[in-house]
């Protein structure tokens, strides 16, 4: 369970370098970045104690570009403010949760020499990252569909990551020719054995099974329950993991990964996730 309170302390801490002060506030960049109507990419819901954040570009698999970031970055603050917030969640709309970073943005503008907005976008994703896995309340990650690259930075760092059937995890960089990125290093070095490295190197893709069974996954849960577990979160009025725990352990499902798993040919060691992903 994390620790919300050395959390707290480290970020107060944090939060009088410069660094750490720069990414807070890092929202309000240039507005001459690519965006797409910034209302629409991210919907909000509301509920008694929590707010969904939903992921709202289904076309391309909710890529995460400019607008995404930096709208949740806002609402994140905003959210982390709020005392009458409990705890967030994040979803994505249709069958993704997130492809990961909108590479074919990023493209666009360095064609274009842009040059500037490409790093204000990696600035404000990087700091997304930073702001989910330093998170003063309780996050919760419905990843009911494809999770990749900068979808996986976005969640894996929070405090709760709910996998399906449905769910397919990669860290693909390597082969566009990138490295793993958006946190990547840190969680994937903490997977049992080489799994990290693995994944790390082929930018192979892993199943919910197999993501609840090494760690990257607190809880499992068939896709049908997926609204369930949503309409009792929404009726919490809490703050504490604890509580929003037992009812995500409500729907969860004993799964095991495929006989064929990455998983049964890696050498055995005790996973190094346990505890660690924790604050």
């Amino acid at each position: 369970m994390q620790s919300f309170k050395s959390t707290s302390i480290l970020r107060h801490f944090l939060q009088k370098s410069r660094l750490v002060s720069q990414s807070r506030s890092f929202c309000g960049v240039s507005s001459n970045v690519l965006i797409d109507e910034p209302e629409n990419t991210v919907l909000v819901e509301g509920k008694a104690s929590s707010r969904t954040a939903i992921l709202n570009r289904p076309h391309v698999l909710n890529a995460i570009n400019y607008s995404i970031a930096s709208r949740l970055m806002k609402l994140y603050k905003s959210w982390e403010d709020d005392p009458d917030i409990g705890f967030v969640v994040l979803k994505g709309n249709d069958r993704a949760f997130s492809a990961g970073g909108d590479i074919v943005s990023l493209y666009n503008l360095l064609k274009q020499g842009n040059f500037q907005d490409c790093k204000e976008f990696c600035w404000t994703m990087y700091s997304l990252v930073y702001v989910v896995g330093t998170y003063l309340k309780p996050h919760v990650a419905l990843l009911n569909g494809v999770t990749m690259g900068g979808g996986a930075g976005i969640s894996i760092p929070g405090t709760f990551r709910v996998a399906t059937e449905k769910t397919v995890f990669a860290t693909p960089e390597t082969l566009i020719g990138y490295h793993p990125d958006a946190g990547a290093s840190f969680y994937l070095s903490r997977l049992p054995g080489y799994l990290g490295e693995y994944l790390a190197l082929t930018g192979d893709k892993i199943s919910g099974a197999e993501m609840i069974s090494c760690g990257l996954a607190t809880h499992y849960s068939h896709s049908a329950k997926i609204h369930l577990i949503e309409e009792q979160l929404g009726t919490l009025i809490t703050d504490d993991p604890s509580v929003i725990e037992r009812s995500l352990g409500n729907w969860g499902e004993i799964v095991h990964p495929d006989p064929a798993s990455i998983l049964h040919r890696r050498a055995r060691q005790p996973s190094k996730m346990h505890g660690v992903l924790q604050h």
